[in-house]
């Protein structure tokens, strides 16, 4: 039958393990000198090699001829422990033998030597499940034992294991496995399986596992039952990932308060049959790459991700402050928790997503803060804050309350007032003007507005290099369009200089034209009428050739005799 990567390619002595040097050092100096102890405790996360660390020390405990520390796999003794017929190795779960009367049982054991080996070792797999009785019942033994039995616990969970466990053990804590380790392992593994695992997979299949190796083994496990090939693209499909592209454009549409195309995306997503809680976790971890950009002095040191994919997160990070950051990751973990508990996950992610790029429908304290840093940022670019006035509500007669009247003086209230007749509609004439102004296209498409006066009170706009590059999270088409130009601020027009054609047909488009628009008002706070600038064109003398010859000769002091 066959047998997976994570039990096919466990390892078989200390050397094998991956990213706990500082554990399997200690263990195998103390197998060299002797000084074993009667009990371990062995606490990490899953998948961090603890298991794997019992069976091993478990052997090399045994081992009758062990190689600097570790078992030597050749003896009577490394082949009967791997192959299970030494029954003095004995392997518990704590999970399913929780109770009283198990831990009695290993306690009536522990009295008789072991068959074949030179000790007899108990591996009690997640120890923090045993119940309080249970504890009680093994502490005598666990602090006394006989001089040939070895007990190693192994949990995930080491708070909930009682202060008289604790101290009687001799405690190792395994680390999460660092991913450049994971990815070496990863690639040896895929090598000997006859598989092609490029560098970039490897180290994305060791981002997902999150320091985890054997969910590392497991996922590059699925991989290799759709393609042999493995890449970047056959990780995501195995492992339902969102391409980082889309993770990317998500946290632009937030930045950029891009609602509309926020949940166009979502629903890209979701009919591609993505996770929302995978996404949303995704998301939560790209700003957290955002904000270790903005934090820590080296980032790249322990972000996992490609130069590209670096280039652009430092990119985002320019237009966020820590602030906004640990806004949108509160925000989106707050959807995370209650996803599978309310309406949905793709609703709650919907719902976040809609309040990062609409603030103002956010009124936790975390929004305020966001809300108060982006006004901070607004008054030090020298943009007025004003608050919006709205207008008083008009009263209604209905609304106030009438005092009660009797039939008598009803009877004496004067007729009511005809109404007054209805004005009689505009003329056609009268209706065209009172038209609201169409508003422009471009400023050449605007015939009533004086153009040689916008183009003579034009002034260069100082902010239009900022503008161009907040364009490129929003448009790298867009970005690059207007790359180079200069603009010039005339009133409320701003008219763009630019040889490129190809950014004002940019403008012609309506929802092109709206997205440079929106980045201009956040950056200025003003709302302008795009257009097109024109060159002031020099007037060249037209002089005939036959004149400017006479010129030159009378300047070299030839007399010329005009006709």
């Amino acid at each position: 039958m066959y047998q997976v990567l994570y039990r096919k390619w466990r390892p078989k002595t200390f050397d094998d393990v991956s990213g706990q040097e500082h554990i399997t050092t200690t263990l195998k100096n103390e197998v060299q000198s002797g000084r074993l102890n009667h009990a371990y405790l062995f606490t990490g996360s899953r998948g961090t090699g603890k298991t794997t660390c019992a069976k091993i020390l478990s052997k090399a405990a045994n081992c009758l001829s062990p190689v600097g520390g570790n078992p030597c796999g050749e003896c009577e003794i490394c082949r009967g422990i791997e192959n299970g017929s030494i029954l003095d190795i004995v392997e518990m779960d704590a999970a399913s033998n929780r109770k009283i009367d198990d831990i009695r049982d290993i306690i009536d054991e522990v009295q008789f030597k072991p068959a074949k080996s030179r000790y007899r070792v108990y591996i009690v797999d997640e120890v923090h499940m045993l119940t309080t009785e249970a504890f009680n019942a093994l502490l005598k033994t666990l602090e006394e034992p006989p001089e040939h039995v070895i007990f190693i616990l192994a949990t995930t969970e080491v708070h909930k294991l009682p202060q008289t466990i604790l101290s009687r053990c001799q405690r190792f804590d395994f680390h999460r496995i660092p991913p450049r380790d994971i990815a070496d392992r990863l690639l040896y593994v895929a090598n000997m399986e006859k598989a092609e695992l490029t560098d970039s997979a490897a180290m994305l299949i060791a981002g997902v596992a999150d320091g985890a190796l054997r969910d590392a083994l497991s996922l590059l496990d699925r991989c290799m039952s759709v393609s042999t090939q493995i890449d970047d693209e056959v990780v995501r499909a195995a492992a339902g990932l969102a391409g980082r592209e889309y993770i990317y454009d998500l946290a632009a549409c937030a930045i950029n308060k891009n609602t509309a195309r926020a949940l166009e995306k979502i629903d890209s997503l979701y009919a591609e049959a993505k996770d929302m809680a995978r996404l949303c976790d995704e998301l939560i971890a790209h700003f957290r790459a955002l904000l270790l950009i903005k934090s820590v002095r080296d980032p790249r040191a322990i972000l996992v991700m490609s130069d590209d994919e670096f280039e652009q997160a430092q990119t985002q990070s320019d237009y966020l402050s820590v602030a906004d950051i640990v806004y949108y990751m509160d925000v989106l973990s707050r959807a995370y928790t209650r996803m599978g508990k309310s309406a949905g996950d793709r609703t709650e992610l919907e719902m976040a997503l809609v309040k990062l790029s609409s603030p103002e429908l956010d009124v936790t304290n975390e929004a305020m803060a966001a809300r108060v840093t982006a006004l901070e940022k607004a008054v030090k670019r020298g943009i007025s804050v004003q608050a919006a006035e709205k207008p008083p509500l008009p009263e209604k007669p209905e609304d106030k309350p009438q005092p009660l009247q009797t039939k008598a003086e009803k009877a004496e209230e004067p007729a009511a007032e005809k109404p007054e007749p209805k004005p009689e509609p505009a003329k056609k004439e009268e209706r065209a003007e009172a038209k609201p102004k169409p508003a422009p296209q471009a400023v050449m498409q605007n015939t009533n507005v004086d153009l040689d006066e916008i183009y003579r009170n034009a002034k260069p706009f100082p902010g239009w290099v900022e503008v161009v590059e907040n364009l490129k999270p929003v448009s790298r088409t867009i970005a690059a369009a207007f790359s180079g130009s200069s603009a010039y601020e005339s009133g409320s027009y701003l008219l763009i200089d630019t040889n490129n054609e190809m950014a004002f047909d940019l403008l012609r488009k309506g929802s092109q034209r709206q997205q440079i628009r929106q980045v201009i008002s956040e950056i200025t706070g003003k709302v302008y009428r795009l257009g097109p600038y024109r060159r002031s064109e020099k007037k060249q003398e037209q002089t005939d050739p036959m004149q400017l010859f006479k010129n030159k000769l009378k300047d070299s002091g030839v007399e010329v005799v005009e006709e």
